[in-house]
């Protein structure tokens, strides 16, 4: 029976590295998929991961139907054994709503990939959507690490390294953008909580103001 899954995690821990094993393995098998993705890193209609993988995919913008999109394609005598959503929190809960469409009418395996929540801590309405309609939700087994090598469990917006908590829910940046720029950073809740990012933390290691050890 065909399920929608949905795989969910911080960013750095291998989402869309396992997408694209996914679509690799299914291909290799002979079967051909569908792959989705929105607001990728490496700009629009890719698939991309951290670690320089890339592939071609059809971008979701937010007026796309996607069960229209599939039913056109395989009316027009496409083929389509599978479908793989990547950056799956920025699609509008409707969307959300078709993908399990393509599952119960289309008989179609759809695998989802995205973030659970926002730097704020709050959850993507996407995500939320796919936690409500999922057949199956599977937390990713790669654990992101904070600076402070305690496993990352929460997404942070920096601009020029420090954490901002204010501002639209997605702007897209990364993890290897200019300090001066809009970037991400994960943390373990504690350091979220504090807001204390990698550079915060090198700073206040660095400060004049903190008292030497000295050996008793």
């Amino acid at each position: 029976m065909s399920e929608l899954v949905f795989f969910s995690g911080t960013m750095d821990c291998g989402k869309s590295t396992l997408a694209l094993q996914i679509g690799h393995n299914r291909s290799a098998r002979g079967l051909q998929g569908v792959i989705f993705t929105r607001d990728d890193r490496a700009g629009e209609g890719k698939l991309s991961s951290r670690l320089g993988l890339v592939t071609d995919a059809v971008e979701a913008d937010e007026s796309m139907d996607l069960y229209a999109y599939l039913v056109d394609q395989i009316s027009r005598g496409g083929r389509a054994d599978y479908v793989i959503v990547d950056e799956a929190q920025f699609l509008a809960p409707g969307q959300i709503d078709q993908l399990a469409r393509i599952v119960d009418d289309l008989d179609l395996d759809v695998f989802a990939f995205g973030i659970t929540t926002d730097f704020r801590t709050k959850l993507f309405p996407g995500s939320q959507r796919l936690m409500e309609l999922a057949d199956r939700i599977e937390a990713l087994q790669v654990e992101a690490l904070c600076w402070c090598g305690a496993r990352a469990t929460h997404n942070a917006r920096t601009v020029g390294g420090v954490m901002v908590v204010e501002g639209a829910q997605v702007v897209v940046g990364d993890v290897h953008q200019p300090s001066a720029e809009v970037g991400y950073e994960v943390l373990c809740r504690r350091h979220h909580q504090r807001r204390m990012t990698s550079k915060s933390a090198r700073a206040g290691a660095l400060s004049p103001d903190v008292l030497p050890v000295t050996a008793g």
